[in-house]
């Protein structure tokens, strides 16, 4: 499929905390080919209301959809920050903040990052993009 041959081939990283690190300096870069070469074909993305994106292809053209600009629906401009850590194995439990100038607060929220093998396995999310709130 055409999709498929646009993903980038896998990078593998040396522990879970650089997994996550290079998730969240992908996102905050709104890099799409480095959030996904960390994604291997079964990887899968829970989002609040039951939203499930599973595997690569679908994982990306979701990612493809939130690394638009803000004001086009994606979160470019937002910068996450880890503010507190969780390891239970090779998964992360990271409370973030999201910050801005556009926004009239930082939004917080939580992900579990698990991990294996350097990859992202899968991904729990509370991001809900509507909840943030512009100026």
């Amino acid at each position: 499929m055409a999709q498929q041959a646009k993903l980038p081939p896998l990078k593998r990283q040396a522990s879970a905390e650089a997994v996550v690190k290079e998730h969240m300096e992908a996102i905050n870069a709104c890099d799409w080919k480095r959030i996904l070469a960390q994604d291997p074909a079964d990887v899968e993305i829970f989002s609040p209301d039951g939203v499930l994106a599973q595997g690569r292809e679908a994982v990306g053209a979701m990612f493809a959809q939130v690394v638009k600009p803000f004001r086009e629906g994606g979160i470019c401009g937002l910068k996450f920050t880890a503010e507190h850590t969780q390891k239970v194995g090779d998964t992360l439990n990271v409370q973030w903040r999201a910050d801005a100038p556009f926004l009239t607060h930082p939004y917080r929220g939580a992900d579990a990052y698990e991990t294996k093998d350097g990859l992202m396995q899968a991904q729990v999310t509370t991001f809900r993009r509507d909840d943030v709130k512009t100026k």
